[in-house]
């Protein structure tokens, strides 16, 4: 195990009106709620997702855990498919009079091509609209571990840096592969 500083930065939309406008519609792309609760596909999008940023918080859970969590009502997960192959996935939480886009991000062959903006746009406005009355407000965390162009792409979206800390963390020795033996290479 290493001890390393990360920095994270919180981020939020305060009112739908907050968001920018929203990005042109893709051939192809889907985004659509798996509304039966999963815990294989979630925590294979996790592991598939952030193993290259380090995302290993939820890799002990094991099934049980995975199926309370995404029973919750509370709970909505959302998948981008291009061309009909999942590409990513968002999380959402609401809680507290809040939404949390608690996991988001996009499987590393579809990194750059465009998707993940137009998955966080129908993931945030989903977001306003699961809660009746609307939420206080729609907020995601990131950190320096995320993809590079994670925090830019939720700042071109609306959402605004409310805090930052940093603190060190210990991380494995080595990245979590996206199943054991994967030998994937790394997202650069």
């Amino acid at each position: 195990m290493a001890l390393r500083d990360v920095t994270t930065w919180y981020l939020e939309l305060p009112s739908p009106e907050a968001m920018t406008a929203p990005p042109e519609p893709r051939d192809g792309l889907e985004v659509r709620r798996a509304v039966v609760p999963s815990p294989e596909l979630s925590r294979g999008l996790y592991a598939a997702v952030g193993s290259d940023w380090w995302w290993v918080d939820r890799l002990s859970w094991d099934w049980e855990r995975w199926h309370a969590h995404l029973s919750r009502p509370e709970v909505e997960t959302w998948v981008a498919y291009e061309d009909g192959t999942p590409a990513g996935y968002a999380e959402l939480v609401a809680e507290d009079g809040h939404v949390e886009l608690a996991s988001f991000g996009l499987l590393p062959a579809f990194i750059g091509r465009g998707i993940g903006p137009r998955l966080l746009d129908a993931s945030l406005r989903r977001a306003w609209a699961m809660t009746d009355p609307p939420p206080g407000r729609v907020w995601v965390h990131t950190c320096s571990l995320d993809g590079p162009a994670a925090r830019r792409t939720y700042e071109d979206r609306g959402l605004r840096e409310y805090r930052e800390h940093t603190a060190p963390v210990t991380l494995p020795d080595a990245r979590p592969e996206p199943w054991p033996g994967a030998n994937r290479p790394a997202a650069s």
